[in-house]
């Protein structure tokens, strides 16, 4: 169904819909214009309005539907569009993202692209065999398992289970029950301090549990592409029945395609009724086994513990037919669950290990932080020298805290983390600091500045004027200033402009902090003025069009077509100048006319695969064009560089 047809019947605008269906927890990106009729039907009965009957979906395959992951290289976004890399970087370009042919680009952006291209872009998931998820983690996992010389490595490994549901109906409890009954290696009554995350031990098996992602949380991990989450554990109160964040964590669970298991309960609570929760859950679609479903539910007393060892059973009977694995001497890759400063610590992340095993004194980046692990801690907050897949523990030695959902990955020195961690921050300012849909033509950078004195504030406009001199692709605005600290003005001024908000030698009043986290403004606190400076040239060489320089290596002439294929031919060829690779581009030439383009899918040589080819060979080829090749046109073989600009 159409969301603005959606939005009429609702009597709302187009926006006030978006905003309602993800507060419903429903993942729509903003090109999107449909969404099917089960979704449409729930966001109707959630905001109160009759269900007409919904024109029915067809099964016709639109030709102009593209999966996407979570992240793609932007050649490869490229070939999957069918489009050239030079349309593509100029486009992300005229939306204000800079990325060359071999940088990474988030779902958002890509989706963007394939938008403005007429395609309807949907979040793909990577399914191979005994691993299931989204992002770089499932990425790795496939490549391993495909790898012969890594495939057999790969063991079973412990499910990782989050507990939700709604407020008082008995998460809490259930979490600290099982800790205090259950928690690998725990001495009876010494309660340690926990880490967001633990495991269990049941009948000799392992199970980590997650503590910290609430809704919020897992919300933001699923929508980086951070699919940690094996099975969630569904905690519904027998007293009470099917609330609001209830629906939510079914329909949480629906689109990250995790399984549920139904714990009801306070069931032995006098006015307790599992039958009326079997029959709200079935009016969410989510039908138990009792009902002629495939839910497992389990009456249980999390305050007593009564049937937690049925419900634990149940949480391995899952991951026992799911089999999930992990090669724990594979690639090292984790997801951060939470992240805080801690005192004589510094910076420290608790993370779930996905693959690989992290070790003391390894180099790691986790977003914009980074470091070389000083101390790895168990939930028990007893120091570890590894840790395994699945293992939940604590990271020192980041220098900076991280943000739920960053993907913890192992690098070889120092420098590289460095280089990686610089990339994402840059990235990750221009795309909050850059007024949404904005494009070439107008380019903006808003700013709302705060300064503890008059002189510091007209120091740091006067430095802004002078960057905003040095560019004029690029319009940088300062829509707001003053003195004194950040206040909710401030924030309902930086949503109303699309602004980010700096401040210097100032802070955030805490009522201007829960405002900006609930309207998603960024606001950014400096203490040092080169420093606000230098990310603020950044940003904005971040949005400069970039060059993109095209260097010709070698012409062939053809001289034999084989086979066409719709826009793929296969034909053979003669160098007559320079060398010619495989994946190189081309421009087709016949009488002195471009008449058409390709790029190189396989390059061979007498028969053999080859890299290249050089001046006076024949080869043969196998090419994706647009435009046929014909015998006797000179191909024209090219290379592109995209180069950054730098302010005058």
């Amino acid at each position: 169904m159409n969301i603005s047809s959606l939005s009429q019947q609702l009597n709302m605008s187009v926006q006030e819909l978006r905003a309602e269906i993800a507060k419903l927890g429903f993942k729509v990106n903003p090109r999107q214009r449909k969404i099917d009729n089960d979704a449409a039907k729930q966001i109707l009965e959630k905001l109160g309005t009759p269900v007409v009957e919904l024109p029915p979906e067809t099964d016709v395959v639109d030709d102009k539907s593209v999966a996407l992951p979570p992240n793609i290289i932007v050649k490869d976004l490229a070939a999957k569009l069918k489009l050239s890399v030079v349309d593509v970087v100029k486009d992300l370009i005229k939306n204000g993202v800079m990325a060359a042919m071999n940088e990474e680009i988030d779902f958002d952006t890509a989706s963007v692209v394939a938008a403005d291209f007429g395609f309807e872009a949907s979040l793909e998931t990577a399914t191979l065999g005994n691993v299931v998820g989204t992002g770089y983690v499932a990425e790795v996992l496939k490549r391993e398992l495909q790898n012969p010389q890594t495939a057999d490595q790969f063991v079973a490994r412990p499910p990782i289970v989050a507990v939700m549901g709604h407020v008082d109906h008995g998460k809490t409890t259930l979490l600290d029950t099982l800790r205090k009954t259950n928690v690998v290696s725990q001495e009876a009554g010494a309660i340690t301090q926990h880490i967001g995350a633990y495991q269990v031990d049941h009948k000799g098996k392992l199970i980590t549990f997650l503590d910290t992602p609430g809704h919020e949380a897992f919300t933001q991990m699923r929508a980086r592409g951070a699919n940690v989450t094996d099975i969630i554990i569904l905690v519904v109160a027998a007293d009470d029945g099917v609330k609001p964040q209830t629906v939510e964590v079914i329909n949480r669970a629906r689109l990250a395609n995790v399984p549920l298991i139904v714990a009801i309960n306070k069931i032995d609570k006098p006015d307790a009724n599992p039958d009326r929760i079997k029959q709200q859950l079935s009016e969410q679609n989510v039908l138990v086994e009792e009902w002629g479903g495939k839910v497992i539910a389990v009456p249980v007393s999390a305050k007593s513990g009564q049937n937690l060892d049925q419900l634990l059973d149940y949480a391995l009977l899952l991951a026992e037919v799911d089999d999930f694995k992990a090669n724990p001497k594979g690639e090292v890759v984790g997801t951060v669950i939470e992240s805080h400063v801690a005192r004589g610590k510094g910076p420290v992340a608790t993370v779930i290990i996905q693959n690989g095993t992290l070790k003391f004194g390894d180099l790691i980046v986790a977003g914009s932080a980074y470091g070389r692990i000083k101390g790895l801690e168990d939930s028990r907050d007893e120091k570890i020298k590894q840790a395994g897949p699945s293992a939940p523990i604590v990271v020192v030695g980041l220098s900076e805290t991280a943000q739920a959902g960053d993907i913890i990955r192992e690098v070889k020195t120092l420098d590289e983390a460095r280089e990686q961690a610089l990339a994402h921050e840059v990235q990750k300012k221009a795309k909050a600091m850059l007024r949404p849909g904005i494009k070439a033509s107008g380019k903006t950078l808003n700013l709302i500045v705060k300064a503890d004195v008059h002189g510091s504030l007209e120091a740091i406009e006067q430095a802004l004027e002078e960057l905003k001199a040095r560019t004029e692709e690029v319009q940088l605005n300062i829509i707001d200033k003053g003195v004194g600290q950040i206040s909710e003005t401030d924030i309902l001024r930086a949503e109303s402009a699309g602004a980010t908000i700096i401040g210097f030698n100032v802070n955030a009043n805490p009522a201007a902090l829960s405002l900006a986290k609930a309207k998603n403004i960024t606001i950014d606190l400096y203490d040092i003025i080169y420093e606000l400076l230098e990310d603020v040239t950044k940003v904005l060489v971040s949005l400069l069009s970039p060059e993109i320089i095209q260097t010709n290596i070698g012409t062939a002439k053809v001289v034999a077509i084989f086979r066409t294929e719709g826009n793929i031919q296969i034909f053979g060829g003669r160098v007559e100048e320079g060398t010619i690779t495989d994946k190189d581009p081309f421009r087709i030439k016949r009488a002195g006319e471009i008449v058409g383009s390709g790029e190189v899918r396989e390059l061979q040589q007498n028969k053999v695969k080859a890299n290249e080819v050089t001046r006076g060979s024949e080869f043969g080829i196998k090419a994706e064009v647009s435009g046929n090749v014909l015998e006797g046109d000179v191909l024209e073989f090219y290379t592109e560089e995209v180069r950054s600009k730098k302010l005058s």
